[in-house]
Formats: structure tokens, C-alpha cells, sequence
């Protein structure tokens, strides 16, 4: 394949035909903008200088997290206030008996006979099942 001829008038004739291309589209946005009733693109402004962060003072951070943490305390008080409040009338309605800690031993006693009892035959199966058969009365 050839390679073109890239002489300083071709890419002049470029450049310009390029250009006329670019007022052309910039017209059509142009229009297109007018239509949609935005107002003209007005050149950007140069650039502003960043605004500075303000820093605060160690201090003020801790006065902050103080008022902070005093207004969470005074938040959770009112509602524990709040609960206790719901709380105490249901509970004086209906006070259901409390298990003592005997009750409580005893079934926990009961549940494990019942699994350990239930384990066993599993384990016999188990343990007969590797040992050999023997036969009585079988001679090799």
C-alpha cells in the first residue's frame, strides 16, 4: 500500500476543511439548543483557585462529640422511659410463674437419657457390624 503525501498544503487543506466541519456542527448545537430553549454556551471561565478546607480545632472536635454523645444518652433514656412505662401495666396483667433452677436440671437430665438412649442401639449396630461372624459348628 502507498504511503500518501503528507506535504504541508495537504494538511493546511486538512486542517481547514476539518475547521469548516467544526463551525458547521457548533452551528447545528446551536440550533438544537435554541429549540430546546437552553440559553447559548457562554465560553467557560477560567478556572477558579480551589477554595480551601476549613480545619477544626482538636477542642472543637471534642466539644462535638460531647454535645453528641449527651444528646444520644438523653435519646436512649427516653426510651428505656418510654419502654419501662409499656412494660409495667402488661406485666402486672399477667405474671407468669418462673421456673426454678431444680424444674429447669431435671428436664435438661431428662433430654440427654433420651439421646443417650436413643445413641445406643446405633453404637451396637455399629460395633457388631465390624467384628467378624462367627459361626458355631463351622469347620474350614
Amino acid at each position: 500500500m502507498p504511503k500518501p503525501n503528507l506535504t504541508p498544503e495537504v494538511l493546511n487543506a486538512a486542517l481547514q476543511g476539518l475547521e469548516a466541519q467544526q463551525a458547521r456542527l457548533d452551528a447545528q448545537i446551536a440550533e438544537v439548543r435554541r429549540v430546546l430553549g437552553a440559553r447559548p454556551q457562554q465560553p467557560s471561565a477560567p478556572a477558579e483557585t480551589p477554595k480551601l478546607k476549613r480545619k477544626m480545632s482538636a477542642a472543637g472536635r471534642r466539644r462535638i462529640a460531647a454535645a453528641t454523645k449527651k444528646r444520644w444518652a438523653e435519646h436512649h433514656r427516653k426510651q428505656a422511659e418510654a419502654a419501662r412505662k409499656t412494660e409495667e401495666p402488661a406485666a402486672v396483667k399477667k405474671a407468669a410463674p418462673k421456673k426454678t433452677a431444680a424444674k429447669t436440671l431435671k428436664k435438661a437430665a431428662k433430654r440427654t437419657a433420651k439421646k443417650t438412649a436413643a445413641r445406643e442401639p446405633k453404637t451396637a449396630v455399629a460395633e457388631a457390624a465390624t467384628q467378624p461372624a462367627v459361626v458355631e459348628g463351622a469347620s474350614e
